[in-house]
């Protein structure tokens, strides 16, 4: 699970993933700030997720790698 103050390449991967479905045009810096928490709340938020919003937990992040291809 990751969640805003978060670091590392888990965070990048996900930023390049979010950059993939167009919802986050960032730095990839590793850095969980504010703009990776909106795209990953847009995104749960358009595909239904029921999960905490904004924070990148096992339901999005299963919907997220089946939509995209390995960063």
């Amino acid at each position: 699970m990751l969640r805003r103050g978060d670091r590392g390449p888990e965070v990048v991967e996900l930023q390049q993933r979010l950059r993939q479905v167009w919802l986050y045009q960032g730095d990839m810096n590793g850095q969980y700030g504010r703009r990776v928490e909106e795209a990953v709340r847009h995104y749960q938020w358009s595909r239904g997720i029921d999960e905490e919003l904004g924070v990148y937990g096992p339901q999005t992040r299963a919907r997220l790698e089946a939509e995209t291809g390995t960063p």
